[in-house]
């Protein structure tokens, strides 16, 4: 009988590997963000490349969620698409630039607009 990992820790063995892989890879680098993010000056233009690059791929996302979408979400009409995404924008800006409120919005219109065309 040959001995593997996932032998020896029986049921536990993918808890562990999720463990091992997720949190302690990703960890140092949260360390190291917290030690230098208190030295770094929010004005500074390397910040502001920052936000803008990450700004960037959010809007990339939510584009290709929009044009080009994968699963579930490729069933819907682009234009119940367009309208949920509008509505979370609407949303968003109108309860003070709260995130959840935008999310949420725009969640209920794509669910109900799905379900209203379902047959």
């Amino acid at each position: 009988m040959t001995l593997t990992f996932a032998s020896d820790l029986g049921p536990l063995w993918p808890y562990l590997f999720i463990f091992i892989a997720g949190f302690l890879a990703t960890e140092m680098w949260r360390w190291i963000g917290v030690l230098v993010g208190a030295r770094l000056d929010e004005t500074s233009p390397v910040l502001g490349w920052v936000r803008a690059v990450a700004t960037a791929l959010v809007a990339g996302v939510i584009a290709k969620m929009l044009l080009a979408p994968g699963g579930s979400l490729a069933t819907t009409p682009a234009a119940l698409r367009v309208v949920a995404a509008g509505a979370g924008l609407v949303a968003y800006l109108v309860f003070g630039r709260r995130l959840v409120v935008g999310v949420a919005a725009a969640e209920a219109v794509l669910i109900a607009g799905w379900l209203a065309l379902d047959p």
